[in-house]
């Protein structure tokens, strides 16, 4: 197979695991946040949180350095405008992801503490959904706009 090709390939699919794992856990977290059970919350939180880091943390890291041997091997040059908006957006959807990973460790915690103390969410686990909630928006779009310029390409 030609480089370009399994370069591009695995581009893809890293693509499709860093989106697809992000909007799926993100889901399923909001989905067991609105039950406002600790006990699911907590259960669901494990999962989300350990296939964050399996999943997408590794996609996370494929993509940009697959992204930048494929427009490499693609002839184009690296501060293409196209290229630059990219990087920007992908940065901003990364300085949000890492700390809604943390949230998510946290809102897991305060979920299990919840739940074996037999008490209520408190403030606390609230404020830090809110916080989840915010972050999560900048990193899905600029993805979403990142999708628009990979395939545009201004």
């Amino acid at each position: 197979m030609e480089l370009y090709l399994l370069v591009k390939w695995v581009h893809v699919i890293s693509s499709t695991a860093l989106f697809g794992f992000g909007a799926g856990t993100a889901w399923y977290l909001w989905c067991a946040h609105r039950t406002r059970d600790p006990g699911t919350i907590a259960a669901v939180g494990r999962m989300v949180v350990k296939a964050d880091w399996i999943f997408t943390g590794t996609s996370g890291v494929v993509q940009p350095a697959s992204g930048l041997l494929l427009a490499n091997l693609a002839g184009y040059s690296l501060t293409e405008p196209w290229l630059l908006a990219t990087y920007g957006l992908y940065a901003l959807a990364f300085a949000c992801w890492f700390p809604v990973v943390g949230l998510q460790i946290r809102a897991q915690r305060l979920a299990q503490r919840a739940h074996d103390a037999q008490a209520p969410l408190g403030p606390d686990y609230d404020r830090t959904m809110r916080l989840w909630f915010l972050l999560g928006w900048p990193a899905f779009l600029g993805l979403i706009v990142i999708f628009w310029l990979m395939i545009a390409r201004p």
